[in-house]
């Protein structure tokens, strides 16, 4: 069976293309060119192209800037300009890796797709679902939740039953001409992103327009940066006059460039809203476990899907839900769907 791997020249997509000839696949690599940083590809490409030389395998670069600039970092800006909070490695996964490049793979006759990504294959009743990872402090099924049903029945995880601090000295040891451990940086959370995503908003708005900090009741106790730079939660880099305690991000008004700041309690949420993406048509209302953010604990909530707008009602109070991240149900360890924070 021939299976595309899509490579980013680090260790876990290195492994993971080992693991695959190992187990008698006939691998096609794929590099996704993305982001604009040429150096940076470099340094990866030359990770790919000694494995694929070592390993025997093919290898292909797919040039993606212009549909990636597109549809992931142009809606990434605008996001911030909304006053969201966006999660662009969601957006990428459906859009690029398993959208582009696995329609690319599958007109090449590969009729499976494989990626590094730490997460497994589960089901629910007769469909195929993603499902969290062995190692729950690298899972990364949240970030999978809105790709096509048609990836999830052409997709294998070479490291989905595997803990990451074992991969390493594996792949090492299995392929000793990788180098050494401190050639290979981690990935970056954001592929385009090198320190701070302010970095990025400055190339393209004026993030530094001072503004008015408000209280939960509407008067005015301080000033901030400019409303881009804070995200929901987020309690430093803003006056609030004669505070005793902590305040955080409430809520971020864009149109006024002001933001409204609280308590830790004043963050508290009962009850989210988020555009649907990929809860089924057939969904039956109940409790499920659900994630609002990557880093959050799935927390239990009844969920409900009216007009294509998914409800959650939690049972304890979640904190921090900002608008433009994922809202991912889940059943089990399995993703049944999920959507964008409104």
């Amino acid at each position: 069976m021939k299976v595309a791997l899509l490579m980013s020249g680090g260790v876990d997509s290195s492994y993971s293309a080992y693991l695959l000839k190992k187990q008698g696949y006939e691998v096609k690599g794929f590099y996704l060119k993305l982001h604009d940083k040429e150096e940076k590809h470099q340094v990866f490409l030359r990770n790919c192209y000694k494995v694929a030389e070592n390993l025997q395998i093919d290898f292909e670069i797919i040039e993606a800037q212009e549909a990636f600039r597109q549809k992931v970092y142009n809606e990434f800006v605008e996001s911030y300009k909304r006053g969201e909070t966006p999660n662009p490695c969601a957006l990428c996964n459906p859009l690029m890796k398993f959208g582009l490049a696995l329609d690319i793979a599958l007109e090449q006759g590969c009729q499976k797709i494989a990626t590094g990504h730490y997460a497994r294959i589960g089901k629910i009743g007769e469909h195929l679902r993603i499902r969290e990872a062995k190692d729950k402090t690298k899972d990364q099924s949240y970030f999978l939740y809105a790709i096509s049903q048609t990836a999830i029945n052409s997709l294998i995880f070479p490291l989905g039953d595997m803990l990451k601090e074992e991969v390493k000295p594996l792949a090492f040891a299995a392929m000793p001409w990788l180098g050494s451990l401190e050639t290979y940086k981690e990935s970056q959370e954001i592929c385009f992103v090198e320190t701070d995503y302010i970095d990025i908003l400055k190339k393209h708005v004026d993030v530094e327009k001072e503004g008015i900090v408000r209280n939960v009741h509407g008067q005015e106790v301080g000033m901030h940066k400019g409303y881009m730079q804070y995200t929901i939660g987020k309690r430093k880099g803003f006056s609030v006059k004669g505070a005793h305690d902590p305040h955080f991000v409430l809520k971020i008004i864009p149109e006024k460039n002001e933001i409204v700041v609280g308590k830790k309690e004043d963050l508290a949420t009962f009850e989210v809203e988020a555009m649907n993406k990929t809860l089924p048509g057939d969904f039956v209302s109940g409790n499920y476990y659900v994630k609002i953010r990557y880093r959050s604990t799935p927390a239990l909530a009844f969920v409900s899907l009216i007009d294509e707008k998914i409800i959650a009602k939690f049972e304890e109070p979640v904190y921090g839900v900002a608008k433009g991240q994922a809202l991912v149900v889940y059943v089990d360890d399995n993703v049944l769907g999920g959507g964008v924070i409104l």
